[in-house]
């Protein structure tokens, strides 16, 4: 693939789980979620939160402009913490699976379960719709990848992320 002008940038890790079954942990207290109607809100803490990578784990290659976000096309969540936009995520359902996309939550309400209470909301509603499992995409050893985890996802597989260089001349 070098050869072609690609470049390994990083690897990002699948990971499912069966909804049948699934229980609904307590949500952590002080945290409310719910499906966003104020969709300029959902853009701005989505877009601060990738802005401003987590610090723990293994770095993002990943940069996600606010046009790429606005295009996404799911549905879309917002989490309060203390009554304050502290969190969004969105998800997506296809004949019978959640994808759970674009979680991200402000630096400054990291580490109050922010990211647990949209995990459970996400969670709950795709069992609601019928749902027989759930998907997620994340960086191999960050947070998101425990958080998760910790709710009974397993790794499906990983895959590397190839960027086309253009600095490279194609080679026949």
């Amino acid at each position: 693939m070098t050869h072609r002008g690609y470049q390994l940038v990083s690897f990002e890790n699948v990971l499912g789980r069966s909804l049948q079954g699934l229980q609904q942990p307590v949500p952590p207290s002080g945290v409310e979620v719910r499906l966003s109607d104020d969709r300029a809100a959902w853009l701005e803490i989505v877009v601060e939160g990738f802005a401003h990578p987590d610090i723990e784990g293994v770095p993002s290659h990943e940069d996600f402009p606010r046009e790429v976000v606005e295009q996404a096309g799911a549905t879309p969540y917002l989490a309060l913490r203390g009554g304050v936009v502290a969190g969004g995520a969105s998800m997506r359902i296809s004949e019978g699976v959640a994808q759970l996309t674009g979680a991200a939550t402000a630096p400054a309400h990291r580490r109050h379960g922010v990211q647990t209470a949209l995990l459970s909301a996400r969670l709950a509603d795709a069992v609601r719709a019928g749902c027989e499992i759930a998907v997620v995409t994340t960086q191999p050893g960050s947070k998101s990848q425990q958080n998760v985890q910790r709710r009974g996802f397993h790794l499906l597989y990983t895959r590397a992320v190839l960027v086309k260089s253009r600095s490279v001349p194609l080679v026949p």
